[in-house]
């Protein structure tokens, strides 16, 4: 009788959809005989499940209970004593008093005299004056405490890293719970042979399902993909607490990986020393797949912006942070005559994009400026082809100096020319092929440069991809059987 395939259980904390590199490791995790699930986190609070490839994508309803800490969900009676308890009572408030001036309006057009209605005008201002002083003391409390940055947020800090170590995220950011809450289930019921957890978030998941299995007598790998070196990073939310957590979290976990991949050498050597990793991490390098049919984007990218072929083209891919600094592209514009500008983005609805479509009609640019959504990974890479030249205008951030990110593979594959900020690792390596230019990060007069530099002799880049580039080397095929060969080394053939 055939021996069932050994089940593997990717996690990723977003919605698999924008991510390449889960598509693409789910794919080939499928294409090498293991049984693939992909869990994701569903934007939409509902359940969906589709294939990629011969992988199964399900997406998994994430309750959001505990992005609130505990503390933002007590009454702040020695703080503000004025302000409303956490919950709805503030808004029926408000909502009662609107409600009372209307009854009062109508009454008053109904013909009733000012006399006959003055003692309600009276209770009526003195409600809205009491519920609006009450609802300024909440508005404050919620915006100090969201801060986080009063003396005794920051006494509670110390004392809860002090008294807890690592395992201060539990206080710090119990939303990591959320995820643990709503996919542990899940991972607990598929009964995987391994758990490939992406990224940090998504590790504690991964750890507690594998100490979850070895308790009933199942012994399950965990693989560990670093997509980011954490101390590095900008944090993902405006709260000083954010980052202390993830890294807490981080280290609490990481020990319970069998095993360790990342995207580059840099990174790899630097978890290592982080973590103390007994061996250095497997680098799966994130690059597209250009194996298999090569399949056309319809309609191409010049058509969505509504452009022909002989007008110059600037393209931005990738996340709409504001650390990536795609509103540059807008700035230099003005500078930048008939030249269009295309954010190709995983969110075109985010208020970031919206400030920056906001900026270009302030400088008069809108027109040439096209915000665009996210194509099918396998689509791309012809897809980027049409533009002149592509972007990269991230800002220094720790992370962003060691980084070979997807979108730099994804250009060089389009063979199109890269104008890429003073980030350590990518601009050497720009300098050293000469695929491109490199601007001073944030320096909207140096990246006009940079660009028109490009326009100017396009072809004097171009011919890089065929003397000094190794897209050879730069292939998903190449890094999907490092990944492979590593599963099979922690499960057997």
């Amino acid at each position: 009788m055939a021996e069932h395939p050994r089940r593997i259980v990717m996690l990723v904390q977003n919605g698999v959809t924008g991510d390449s590199r889960v598509q693409k490791e789910a794919e080939s995790a499928a294409a090498a005989g293991y049984e693939v699930v992909l869990l994701g986190a569903s934007p939409t609070g509902k359940a969906q499940e589709w294939a990629v490839g011969g992988a199964t994508v399900r997406l998994v309803p994430v309750d959001r209970v505990f992005d609130r800490r505990r503390h933002e969900a007590r009454r702040g009676w020695l703080r503000s004593p004025l302000a409303y308890p956490p919950g709805p009572l503030a808004a029926y408030r408000h909502r009662q008093a609107r409600a009372w001036r209307a009854d009062l309006d109508t009454a008053r057009a109904g013909g009733a005299s000012p006399l006959a209605l003055a003692p309600r005008e009276a209770a009526y201002r003195a409600f809205w004056g009491w519920t609006g002083l009450r609802r300024k003391a909440t508005r404050r409390l919620e915006a100090d405490r969201a801060a986080a940055a009063s003396g005794v947020d920051r006494l509670a800090a110390r004392f809860w890293k002090a008294a807890l170590g690592d395992r201060a995220w539990r206080r710090l950011d119990p939303a990591l719970w959320d995820l643990e809450l709503s996919f542990g289930p899940v991972v607990d019921e598929l009964r995987p042979d391994l758990v490939h957890a992406n990224d940090f978030q998504m590790l504690g998941v991964g750890a507690r399902a594998k100490l979850r299995a070895a308790a009933a007598g199942r012994d399950v790998k965990l693989v560990w993909d670093a997509h980011e070196y954490l101390p590095g990073m900008k944090s993902w939310k405006d709260h000083p607490w954010w980052k202390d957590a993830q890294l807490g979290h981080e280290r609490e976990f990481a020990p319970h990986a069998d095993a360790v991949v990342t995207v580059s050498g840099t990174l790899a050597e630097m978890l290592r020393e982080r973590h103390r990793l007994p061996a250095l991490p497997e680098v799966v390098m994130n690059v597209p797949d250009t194996g298999g049919t090569a399949e056309t984007p319809e309609p191409g990218l010049r058509e969505r912006c509504g452009i022909g072929p002989g007008t110059p083209l600037m393209v931005y891919s990738g996340a709409p942070l504001e650390q990536r600094g795609l509103h540059i592209l807008v700035e230099a514009l003005p500078a930048l005559p008939g030249v269009h500008a295309a954010l190709v983005v995983s969110y075109p609805h985010w208020r970031y994009v919206q400030r920056t479509q906001a900026r270009a009609a302030e400088l008069g640019v809108a027109d040439r400026v096209h915000v665009l959504s996210y194509v099918p990974h396998r689509q791309v890479v012809p897809f980027l082809a049409e533009a002149d030249l592509g972007v990269i205008p991230i800002h220094h951030w720790g992370n962003h100096e060691i980084s070979l990110i997807t979108k730099f593979f994804e250009y060089s594959h389009a063979r199109i020319p890269i104008v890429v900020s003073d980030v350590k690792t990518m601009s050497e390596l720009v300098h050293r092929t000469g695929q491109g230019e490199v601007f001073t990060a944030e320096d909207t007069a140096d990246f006009t440069r940079a660009v028109r530099s490009v326009l100017d002799d396009p072809e004097a880049y171009r011919k890089a991809y065929a003397e000094r580039v190794p897209l050879g080397d730069w292939t998903w095929d190449a890094q999907a059987k490092r990944l492979t060969d590593l599963y099979e080394r922690l499960l057997g053939a």
